[in-house]
Formats: structure tokens, sequence, C-alpha cells
């Protein structure tokens, strides 16, 4: 992807009001780019932004990501108001700390209709733009446990498992297009992602699992220790889609590639234990 030069570069941002895509809509305005940021509540965006940037340059927008009228719209207008569109960066997300067994119904709904309905609804709206104009990027912020899952994490991981395979898709889809796409597995970042404010807990527990409920005060209380600076982290984005080069999947944070090595390693374990036994199910070669 060639960036244009006659203008300033415009992104589309979800989940902009903190972390990571907070930190990601600040760098960007300081640039002197274009930022359509949708968020649930745009006065909370602006409040945490300040008034240091340039908000001549910022659109923001509150919009439900469940809602794809409502996603078109604010697509529509971020094109219309900045006369263009780029870059796509699909980021807004929760966290979800329980066991399965633990889990209801409509709290799966609930987190898969943002992580994974919410991007097809924006993915629907923008992808037709960077077809057409062949060129642009899409970012899909995932996370390590989009590669690997752990105990207590199975809804989140389910919703990132999702969005993992739908980018891996859509990247051989848009080649032919000159529409880069980027999987980001982010480790822990010091945001605010593991309070209250962006955690969910389930409606009821049980007593069986003592080990999920010492995880998840644990997690509570890594809140401001955790390895990663946001403001890296999204210079880190902005630098990959900025080059358009690099591999489909940007992991950040060395926690992350801890955590990526011993999933292919024990993938490959399992790939070469199999490797005997899983021709017994072919049809006899003729």
């Amino acid at each position: 992807m060639t960036f244009p030069t006659d203008r300033p570069t415009t992104w589309f941002v979800t989940g902009t009001s903190r972390g990571l895509g907070l930190e990601l809509v600040r760098q960007l305005l300081e640039r002197g780019d274009d930022v359509a940021a949708t968020t649930r509540s745009a006065d909370r965006l602006l409040a945490a932004l300040g008034d240091d940037v340039d908000r001549a340059r910022l659109l923001p927008l509150t919009v439900d990501l469940r809602d794809e009228t409502a996603v078109r719209q604010a697509v529509r207008a971020a094109t219309e108001r900045f006369g263009g569109l780029d870059a796509v960066v699909n980021n807004a997300g929760y966290g979800f700390l329980a066991a399965v067994e633990e889990t209801g119904d409509r709290e799966v709904r609930d987190m898969l209709d943002v992580q994974v309905v919410g991007v097809w609804n924006v993915l629907r709206a923008t992808l037709p733009v960077l077809r057409e104009q062949r060129g642009g990027h899409v970012v899909n912020v995932s996370s390590i446990l989009g590669l690997t899952a752990v105990p207590g994490w199975a809804l989140y991981c389910a919703g990132k498992f999702a969005l993992e395979g739908l980018t891996e898709a859509l990247a051989a889809e848009m080649a032919d297009f000159g529409v880069g796409v980027t999987l980001v597995e982010p480790g822990y970042f010091r945001t605010d992602f593991l309070t209250r404010d962006s955690l969910a807990l389930p409606a009821a527990t049980t007593p069986h699992y003592p080990a999920i409920r010492d995880m998840i005060a644990h997690h509570l209380e890594l809140q401001g220790g955790q390895l990663g600076d946001p403001a890296k982290g999204a210079a880190a984005i902005i630098d990959r889609v900025r080059s358009g080069e690099g591999p489909l999947r940007q992991l950040l944070g060395s926690d992350a590639h801890s955590y990526a090595t011993a999933k292919v390693a024990a993938l490959r374990a399992d790939v070469e234990a199999a490797a005997v036994s899983a021709a017994a199910t072919d049809f006899p070669a003729a």
C-alpha cells in the first residue's frame, strides 16, 4: 500500500476511548493524520484526549458496532468528512473471566457480537472502499489469547480465535486488491484492560473452580504492572501500516512472543504425534 502524499492519511479506528485505541488516536492526530474514531461514548473519548490534540482532524463517532446500519453511517460520515479512507483498525473489545461452565448464554452472545459480528460489520462497510481504490490497510487487533488459550479465558479466547480465522481468510482475499492486512497479537499492556471498566465477570459462579477465582484476583492485582507500554504498542502498529511490510501476525510484547513460542512447540508435538495415525482414516489407495 502506498499512502497518499497530497493529503493526510485517513484512519477509521474502533474502540478508542481507552487503551491502545486511545493511544492510537492520540499519536495519529499528533502525526497530522485524519481520524474517525468510534466509541460507545464520544464524550469520554474527548475527555481522555484533552485539549492538546488537533480536533479539526478528529471525527468522534458514538457507534454501537453491533448495529450494521449505524456502522455504515459512520463509515459514510468518515469518507464524506475526510474525502477517503486509507486504514481501518478493528480494536474494540473487552475481557471476560470465568470458567466455561459459569459462562451464560447472554454473556457468550454479547462477547461474540462485539468481537466477531462488530468486526464483520466494519469490514462489510469499509472493504468496498479499499477494494475499489485498490489500496489500504486493515488491522484487526486480536490478542496472544487468540493464538493460545488458558483456563478462565475461554469466552475471550473464543472471540479472538474467531477473529484470527476471519483475518487469515481476509488477508488472502485482499491480496489481489493491494489491500494489506495485519493481525495484531498483544500481550499484557499497561492499559485499564484489567480493571472493572474493561473486564466483565460472570453473573454467577460455582465453588468448583478455586484456581480460576485465584487467577481473577491475581489479574485484578496486576493492573498497573503489565509489561507492555501502550505508547510503544500504538507506534508499532502505525509503523507497520505505514511501511506496508511485515508478516500477517504482529506480536507485541516479549510475553506474547513467549506464549506464541510455547504454542508453536505444543502444536508441532501434536502434529508429529499424528504423523502415522492420521492416514488411518483415509480410503485405501486405488
